[in-house]
Formats: structure tokens, C-alpha cells, sequence
């Protein structure tokens, strides 16, 4: 949904069919929520976190799935689908989807951050990384709640800034041990790719100099690492690996490196951008312009909307400049 809003965002002639998908997923999406759990009550029982979010209340219980990174998918993608047509509902229901996640601000690690889900104790670096996105975002859409909304994406990055998830090569890794160590698990595209995003949009919402160059010094160790002698993103599972998830993650990460692109450029980030494209699109494609997980290619089977939507974030950040 998300990559349907960048695109439409460039080419008016998508934006008929992203209206449809909008209205189309808000209405019928929640209906097939497939493991609603324990936060899905806590609604109802901490009310007063979310009647500021007005009508949204309602609407966002529905959409909570008991693992607070999917929730931060998505508000993100909701925010987009309101930049895309200034539909104030999905605004609001963003709104409300935070509103939750703010009742699963802990005492984790260091006194703060949000755990994987409600009944877990891990600490992952995704899950706090769409949470500074989510409010950084909010912040400059939201000019009532501003303030609000900057505290968060502010409280969160001073509290993930100093945690062990990043390593020496300044690259993230997934998460945390028990002890609050980096656990040294893969360094996984989408890792690198959402905080910077969440930087770029923090940084627009309270200028701070640090906030970017945080975000540069993440992107250029996250290209040395990731990129081959081609300047092709790869993440360690390809080809055979990646599914279910792990086929998205580098749409993530070139998504979030032109939103940095577009307010700190330099020429590596536009390499990388061009270069996953024009490999995709002559290397990773099939007959039928099926698009696969190995951007290098040469394309194989599985194609499924995840790795096809993946190779169009890269596709989308390149015609976006």
C-alpha cells in the first residue's frame, strides 16, 4: 500500500487506482486481522489514550494485531495514503494506531522502548524503529499534537540512539539479548532503511544537524555492507531464504534512503537507487514483468506482491529523482 502511495504520488494517472485500494483495504482489511491479541483489549480498558484520536478509537482496535511492528506498518502506510489524498480518516486512524503503541512504552533496556509484542520480552530494533518513524511523522501532519508527537520520536531515538543496536561497523543489528547487549543477529536491510526516515522526518519537525548526520553515518555503512561491486542491495537470505518477510526488506531500505536522498543528497544514495533499478529491471524480471527477490537476478520463481512490491519501491525512488 505504501509503495502504491510513493507511486501515485509521482504519477497522476495511478491515483484512481490508489483511491481504490485505500478505500478498499480500510473497509474490508480488518476483517481478516488474523491473530488480534491481549492489546486489542487494553483499548478498551486505557480509553484516555486514545479519545484524542477522536473517531479513530474505534477503528484502530481493529487493526492492532498483537505485534507492535505490524501496527507501525501500518500507520506508516496510513500516513501515506493521507498524503496521497488528504483523506483525514486515515490520518486519524494513524493516530490512533500510535495511541496504542505509546501504552506499550516499557521499562525495557536502559528504562524505556517497546518490546516485540505484548507477551514477549524481546527487544527489537524494527518495533522501535517504526515507532520514532510513526511519531516523527505524525509530527509534521498533525499541527495540534506537534508537540506531542515530537516528544516520542524524540524520547524514542535519545533512548534507541544509546542502546546496543548498532554495532562497530554502524550497521543495526535485529535486537537485543536479556543482558541488553546487541544479540549480532543479521544486520537486515530494512533495519538500516527505517530509521532513516524517521530521522529525515524528525529532523524536518526540529531541525538538529545530528539527526541527519546519525542517519548518514547508518545509510553509507548500511551501502558498504549490503551493496555488491554493482551497487546492488542484497540481504544475506538471497535467493532461497527470504520468504515470508524477508523478501520486502530491501524496499524498505530504498525507500527510506531517497527520503534521505531528498534532504541530504550524495552521490552514493543516488548510485545505489539508480543501479538496484536498471539491475531489476533488466536482470530480475520476468516475461510477464514479474519482479523477484534477487535484484542482480537472474529472476526465479517465487514472484508474490512482496518481492514484486519490494523491486517497485527501488523502481519508484529512481523515477522519483
Amino acid at each position: 500500500m505504501t509503495t502504491v502511495a510513493n507511486l501515485a504520488m509521482l504519477d497522476p494517472s495511478v491515483m484512481e487506482t490508489a483511491i481504490y485500494v485505500f478505500n478498499t483495504t480500510f473497509s474490508l482489511a480488518p476483517a481478516s486481522n488474523p491473530h488480534p491479541g491481549p492489546e486489542v483489549k487494553t483499548i478498551f480498558q486505557r480509553r484516555d489514550l486514545f479519545s484524542r484520536a477522536g473517531n479513530s478509537t474505534k477503528n484502530a482496535s481493529q487493526w492492532l494485531d498483537s505485534a507492535y511492528d505490524d501496527d507501525g506498518w501500518w500507520a506508516l502506510a496510513w500516513i501515506a495514503a493521507y498524503d496521497v489524498t488528504g483523506n483525514n480518516d486515515y490520518l486519524r486512524l494513524a493516530e490512533g494506531i500510535f495511541a496504542a503503541l505509546t501504552a506499550a512504552w516499557g521499562t525495557n533496556c536502559g528504562g524505556g522502548g517497546l518490546p516485540w509484542n505484548p507477551a514477549s520480552t524481546y527487544v527489537n530494533a524494527i518495533t522501535n524503529e517504526l515507532f520514532l518513524s510513526v511519531a516523527a511523522h505524525l509530527a509534521n501532519r498533525v499541527p495540534s499534537r506537534r508537540k506531542e508527537y515530537i516528544g516520542w520520536a524524540q524520547r524514542e531515538w535519545d533512548w534507541f540512539s544509546v542502546q546496543g543496536f548498532m554495532n562497530e561497523n554502524h550497521t543495526i543489528n535485529d535486537g537485543l539479548l536479556d543482558n541488553c547487549q546487541n544479540n549480532g543477529q543479521t544486520s537486515w536491510s530494512y533495519n538500516q532503511g527505517v530509521i532513516l526516515g524517521g530521522l529525515v522526518e524528525l529532523n524536518k519537525a526540529t531541525p538538529d544537524a545530528t539527526l541527519l548526520e546519525s542517519a548518514n553515518t547508518i545509510a553509507q555503512a548500511a551501502i558498504a555492507t549490503l551493496a555488491d561491486s554493482n551497487m546492488v542491495i542484497h540481504d544475506s537470505c538471497e535467493p532461497n531464504n527470504c520468504a515470508p518477510d524477508a523478501t520486502q526488506f530491501k524496499g524498505v531500505f530504498i525507500r527510506n534512503l531517497h527520503m534521505l536522498q531528498r534532504v541530504s543528497p550524495n552521490l552514493i544514495y543516488k548510485q545505489v537507487i539508480d543501479s538496484c533499478a536498471r539491475s531489476i529491471w533488466a536482470n530480475d524480471r520476468s516475461s510477464q514483468n514479474q519482479l523477484g527477490v534477487d535484484w542482480a537476478g537472474p529472476f526465479q520463481d517465487p514472484a508474490d506482491m512482496s518481492t514484486h512490491s519490494s523491486a517497485m519501491d527501488a523502481l519508484v525512488a529512481a523515477i522519483g529523482g
